[in-house]
């Protein structure tokens, strides 16, 4: 009688934010996960972890690391805090490495890739972003992030790998790190009190924000499809705007609304004025569709935060 064995996931900057709630999805899923990142990090029950920095690291290493992993992920990548180097190195030779890696396999796993939809580039209001869209970043984590995609699609067109693209939109939810606006915001607000108002700046900005719950659903269900050399749209489908957002963290926050002062001040928005992606496809191909609400979102990131002290926070909190 042959002896079934577990699924095997290898999961790319699996101990970063939206890597730990992939790795969590997948081991719910029976997957045997291994987390690889350059660095160790609070470890994830259930969940093996690798230290290897795929960028540097030799292709028979990142590949003996995969072994015979049915499930490649890269969830890895360079936040918008980043300069332009280290977004060049951690979005296009990454990526490199790992398409390198797994075409050398004489089982080849399936690669799924964490795009952006900040490569489509900024559009005009209104517009529902879909796959077929024009490419035309403005930002170098826009063009950077377009690179590592392409790597990946022209693998998968040329047969080297069976891969695919999810490009995501903005994401939020439990554990948001304090690069991000909302998780620096959850962070301001715990230090907000009767001598310490908070002061922020918002911009009037209409986004695209995703659970990252939703988005580590995603993966699981893109890791079955039969589905290769595409790109996939994974939002929420609908352009939240900034206020709404930040007055649903300051509800959650419970931090009455006139120890928060808004002010006029230049922001430097790094994202268009406007995102909404057309989810139609995800639906489609991988049978997926966003489950958690905004405010459930935004209310489990609250509560997460309470475990997350920066040492500092910014003496001015931006709406981009």
């Amino acid at each position: 009688m042959a002896i079934s064995r577990n699924r095997r996931a290898v999961v790319v900057g699996g101990t970063g934010f939206i890597g730990r709630h992939i790795c969590r999805a997948l081991a719910r899923q029976e997957y045997d996960v291994l987390a690889m990142a350059r660095k160790p990090a609070e470890a994830i029950p259930g969940v093996a972890f690798l230290a290897l920095d795929a960028v540097a690291a030799p292709i028979g290493e990142i590949a003996a690391a995969m072994g015979s992993a049915d499930l490649v992920v890269n969830a890895a990548g360079d936040s918008w805090e980043g300069d332009g180097e280290r977004m060049t190195a951690s979005h296009i030779p990454l990526v490199d490495q790992l398409v390198s890696a797994v075409a050398t396999l004489p089982r080849r796993p399936r690669l799924l890739h964490l795009g952006s939809v900040h490569e489509y580039g900024p559009v005009p209001d209104g517009t529902a972003i879909a796959e077929d869209h024009p490419t035309a970043p403005g930002t170098p984590y826009a063009r950077t992030k377009l690179v590592g995609s392409r790597i990946v699609l022209d693998s998968a067109d040329a047969g080297r790998v069976d891969g695919g693209v999810l490009r995501v939109t903005n994401v939020c939810g439990p554990g948001a790190p304090y690069g991000s606006f909302l998780g620096r915001l959850a962070a301001r607000l715990r230090e907000t009190g009767e001598d310490t108002p908070l002061t922020l700046t918002l911009v009037d900005d209409r986004r695209d924000f995703i659970d990252v719950r939703d988005v580590a659903d995603a993966v699981v269900l893109a890791a079955g499809a039969p589905v290769t050399g595409r790109a996939v749209n994974i939002g929420q489908g609908t352009a939240t705007g900034m206020r709404e957002l930040v007055g649903l963290l300051i509800s959650a926050s419970r931090v009455p609304p006139r120890l928060v002062r808004e002010e006029d001040a230049p922001v430097h928005s790094k994202g268009g004025s406007w995102t909404q992606a057309d989810i139609r496809l995800a639906r489609t191909l991988l049978g997926w569709s966003p489950k958690v609400p905004l405010k459930e979102s935004l209310y489990d990131l609250w509560a997460a935060s309470a475990r997350r002290r920066p040492a500092a926070a910014a003496a001015r909190t931006e709406g981009h």
